[in-house]
């Protein structure tokens, strides 16, 4: 899917509740429910809107699920990690981030970030290569999420881990030989540090952890799903923050 559209009604409204700059929307012809809600926003908005039928939707989206409605909006804007910074600095708590390792399902990337946004994160870290980018997709997974949630793209992510720490955030990286998540004091600033989907941290980013954490298996399944796993975490942390 091109990273300049995004599908879904959710995805699209909270785009331009952000502001994000979008050059046009498509709404389906006779569209009726929420369907209606977009197209008011964007009229106040004064962004441009055109009634099409629903194959032209199914065609522009690849056959993905658009409820109608689908925007053409501007690359992707990655924010800084100053940007994130700054973020948590305006709401007077220590940077609480969330950087993953290679994560590559666009559906998993898109859970975690709407995960993050929920749960009062400052910002999300992703590296450049070999994995996922945000795009229409990961929009939608997030429920527009990533409209709001400053997403940084970064060349070396251990780097990025480097920097954090010296500014006193510690690593807390997502592994199943880890201690109980649970026990672990989660006060000043905090990164949780997530895994591939199939081989979970690198070596050299696991030995950039200040702590490894795990989830207690009880069944019979012996993993989780990324996002899942990360959601369980950045709930814990969120909780204890409070």
């Amino acid at each position: 899917m091109e990273n300049n559209i995004i599908y879904g009604r959710n995805a699209v409204i909270e785009a331009i509740k952000a502001g994000t700059k979008i050059e046009k929307i498509l709404i389906q012809q006779n569209i009726e429910g929420s369907g209606k809600k977009v197209f008011a926003m964007a009229k106040d908005a004064g962004i441009k809107v055109q009634s099409v039928d629903r194959k032209v939707l199914d065609r522009q989206s690849d056959g993905n699920v658009h409820q109608g409605v689908l925007a053409y909006i501007e690359e992707f804007e990655y924010a800084d990690l100053d940007d994130l910074l700054k973020a948590a600095e305006e709401s007077g708590e220590s940077p609480f981030v969330v950087l993953l390792d290679g994560i590559e399902d666009p559906h998993n990337l898109g859970a975690i970030i709407r995960t993050a946004e929920a749960s009062g994160v400052h910002g999300v870290i992703i590296p450049k290569n070999r994995a996922a980018s945000v795009n229409a997709t990961v929009m939608k997974s997030s429920a527009g999420a990533a409209a709001h949630l400053p997403v940084v793209r970064v060349t070396n992510l251990v780097a990025a881990m480097k920097e954090l720490k010296d500014l006193g955030v510690w690593m807390y990286g997502l592994d199943m030989a880890g201690e109980p998540y649970r026990e672990q004091n989660y006060s000043g600033g905090v990164g949780i540090v997530v895994g591939s989907e199939g081989k979970g941290l690198s070596h050299i980013v696991k030995n950039e952890c200040d702590f490894l954490v795990s989830i207690a298996m009880r069944g019979k399944v012996n993993s989780l799903n990324a996002s899942i796993a990360a959601a369980i975490v950045i709930s814990e942390v969120s909780y204890g923050r409070e």
